[in-house]
């Protein structure tokens, strides 16, 4: 009998409780509260074979539920069970787990469903260059990812040219390992090949704004953004909408467009034919290239086999050039970030003038974007500058009709709550 180390929430830490062996990977359960348990296999780290397991595990699961058993939630390399305590015990749940786990470590011949569903790619769209823009702008001017992303993706690993990265972006399978990544429907990816594995780091700090269904790589996984938001992922492009907020169509037979071990394939449109394809494809008026196939395990670790030599070469020349970039980082100072505290709350500009009205920032932040320009006249619940915060763009109105006087806070500039952004005269100016 092997121990098996459960750990819950009100037993006073670890216990152990006694069953057969655990096999086909499996390492450790946890009660994840007094209705959740938690199944890991090994440890934290992009195992593809590992992943393959977990699905295969949950396939299982989904074929042999027992009375009590509510949902299942796979990540990486983990698989939670949502349960009924009442109904069902912990101690037939575990072995039910073990029961699970012979099977599977039994089969001659594993394989899980699996579909290529052929992507449209905007490389290097214009959403996502905005986006930079106004992280450059507002955010991290000298950041080493601005102003193109591109570009360092390129030099982080050991590419020679940006071409490189769009060859292998075009050319790589995309497993999709996870969906749901923070936001709608949003896929975590890692090529198949890992040679075609781009590795990156993500911004520090985050982006404040990413364009719906913008593509990104941050660390080993390509990510779809399922709606707009802020952000960390290195952009390589932008894509079609992975959720769809208005209707069921044969793409989308669930709100969610892509399923677990999905693999995606980009093909080049132009920013141009994807404006279009965003507006035809949630009406069904777009249809996706779909061809279903099976992922066999067997099939795969041959793959890694017969190419082993290539993938390690390749992986070397990544490590290297990544491990170059951050020792420029340290050189640089830019290793770390901190951004610059502003002590003062006070402003420091003139007394306001007799016959002015200010106008004054309700939040701290930085401004994005000035609307106006000194001498323009404006009336009452005119926006006059777009304002950065926590995330957010927030406008800024005129309380009342008048001329700009004076613009005190500039485009890029940090603000605090309650600072006075500019002027506006009662009159004519």
């Amino acid at each position: 009998m092997a121990d098996r180390l459960v750990r819950g929430l009100g037993a006073g830490g670890w216990r152990t409780m006694a069953f057969e062996p655990f096999r086909y990977g499996v390492e450790i359960c946890r009660l994840a509260g007094d209705h959740f348990l938690l199944i890991e296999l090994g440890p934290l780290e992009l195992d593809i074979e590992r992943r393959f397991k977990v699905h295969a595990l949950m396939l299982w699961f989904e074929a042999h539920a027992l009375p009590g058993m509510r949902e299942l939630t796979p990540g990486i390399r983990s698989l939670q069970i949502h349960y009924d305590a009442q109904h069902l015990p912990m101690a037939e749940l575990l072995r039910h787990v073990d029961g699970a786990t012979e099977a599977l470590v039994h089969s001659d011949d594993l394989s899980v469903p699996s579909r290529i569903v052929y992507l449209p790619l905007s490389w290097d769209d214009e959403a996502c260059r905005l986006a930079i823009e106004k992280y450059t702008q507002s955010v991290r001017p000298d950041a080493p990812w601005c102003p193109s992303n591109l570009e360092f993706i390129r030099r982080i690993n050991g590419l020679k040219d940006i071409e490189a990265v769009r060859d292998i972006v075009f050319a790589a399978s995309y497993l999709v390992m996870g969906l749901g990544d923070v936001y709608l429907g949003a896929p975590v990816a890692t090529p198949l090949d890992p040679r075609h594995r781009l590795v990156t780091t993500k911004y520090n700090p985050a982006r404040t704004w990413t364009a719906e269904n913008s593509v990104g790589i941050g660390g080993a996984y390509l990510c779809v953004y399922g709606m707009e938001g802020p952000g960390g992922y290195q952009f390589v492009g932008r894509t079609l909408q992975m959720w769809n907020r208005y209707r069921q169509t044969d793409a989308f037979t669930r709100p969610w467009l892509l399923r677990f071990f999905d693999q995606i394939r980009f093909y080049p449109v132009s920013a141009l034919e994807l404006q279009q394809i965003r507006r035809d494809f949630p009406l069904g008026n777009y249809p996706l290239k779909i061809e279903e196939t099976n992922f066999k395990l067997a099939d795969y670790n041959r793959f890694l086999q017969q190419h082993s030599s290539a993938i390690t070469h390749f992986q070397n020349r990544r490590q290297t050039a990544f491990a170059e970039e951050l020792a420029q980082w340290k050189r640089d100072g830019q290793l770390t970030y901190q951004q610059d505290e502003i002590v003062d709350p006070l402003d420091k500009h003139e007394e306001l003038p007799e016959g002015m009205t200010g106008i004054d920032s309700p939040v701290s932040g930085s401004v994005w974007r000035l609307l106006v320009e000194q001498g323009d006249r404006v009336a009452v619940g005119d926006a006059v500058m777009i304002l950065e915060s926590m995330k957010m763009e927030i406008e800024i109105h005129a309380t009342q009709a008048g001329g700009v006087s004076k613009i005190i806070k500039q485009q890029g500039s940090s603000v605090i709550a309650g600072q006075t952004l500019l002027w506006l005269s009662d009159g004519e100016l």
